[in-house]
């Protein structure tokens, strides 16, 4: 399964607050050039031993690292208590589209919890990737992942397609596909293996060679790749349909 980073290691902040845990961090910074360590001025010692140059140490409350961290970095890992991290953090969520991806890492390197924007944000991918190079087993909560089915929202972000919709047809859409009712998917354009998973396609989403011709009542959402402009749809079939726009590239 492809996991697509949308932010690069310079834009992941790495935050530990004890001496065991700045070891860990050193570790998965190793593996992330580019990120940065941030940890309790009493830890100053461990944590530029940890990450050499990479370090930022801070005097007085955590709680008041947050703005600056939501602010600077796209992905945050915290080794750091899953509670902690929730109070930490709540005063100061935004939406989905704006709050950073947040991945809780236990001391032991064993678990990586997406806590926070797991798809939009980043934090789904952001655990995989650190699956993939530490060893940690991804806990992935949100629906699509935990089953292996389609993300709505993140189809073909990794070959730039844009999406184009009301958000509460995406929130249909995606309720759509996890609960296995009938979606229609139409491709027009765009590279035609975006599909990266080894099960097969969900048996619930139906390809279809038209947009004109799909009914609505058949339907709980409907899919479209494409370059050209929307036509003119009856109301029942613009209220379900989610559209992603490739670059104009070659295929």
């Amino acid at each position: 399964m492809r996991h697509h980073l949308p932010f690069g290691p310079e834009r992941v902040a790495v935050v530990s607050l004890t001496r065991s845990g700045i070891v860990r961090a050193g570790r998965v910074i190793a593996v992330l050039p580019g990120a940065w360590l941030f940890a309790p001025e009493k830890f100053r010692v461990e944590a530029e031993a940890a990450a050499p140059g990479a370090a930022t140490c801070f005097a007085g409350k955590t709680a008041d690292q947050i703005p600056m961290l939501f602010a600077r970095f796209d992905g945050i890992v915290a080794i750091v208590a899953l509670g902690i991290v929730v109070r930490l953090i709540a005063p100061h969520l935004r939406d989905k589209a704006h709050d950073p991806g947040i991945v809780v890492l236990d001391e032991g390197g064993r678990f990586a919890i997406p806590v926070l924007s797991g798809h939009i944000g980043g934090a789904n991918a952001l655990a995989a990737l650190l699956a993939e190079r530490i060893g940690a087993t991804p806990v992935f909560t949100t629906a699509s992942d935990s089953r292996g089915t389609l993300a709505v929202d993140l189809l073909g972000r990794e070959f730039g397609w844009r999406i184009e919709a009301p958000k509460d047809n995406v929130t249909r859409a995606s309720a759509a596909v996890v609960n296995d009712e009938p979606v229609a998917l139409v491709q027009e354009a765009g590279t035609r293996h975006w599909w990266t998973r080894a099960a097969p396609l969900p048996a619930n989403l139906r390809i279809r060679a038209t947009l004109e011709d799909i009914d609505p009542a058949a339907f709980a959402a409907v899919l479209w790749i494409s370059r050209r402009a929307v036509p003119d749809l009856p109301a029942a079939l613009t209220a379900k349909l989610v559209t992603y726009r490739p670059p104009e590239e070659a295929e």
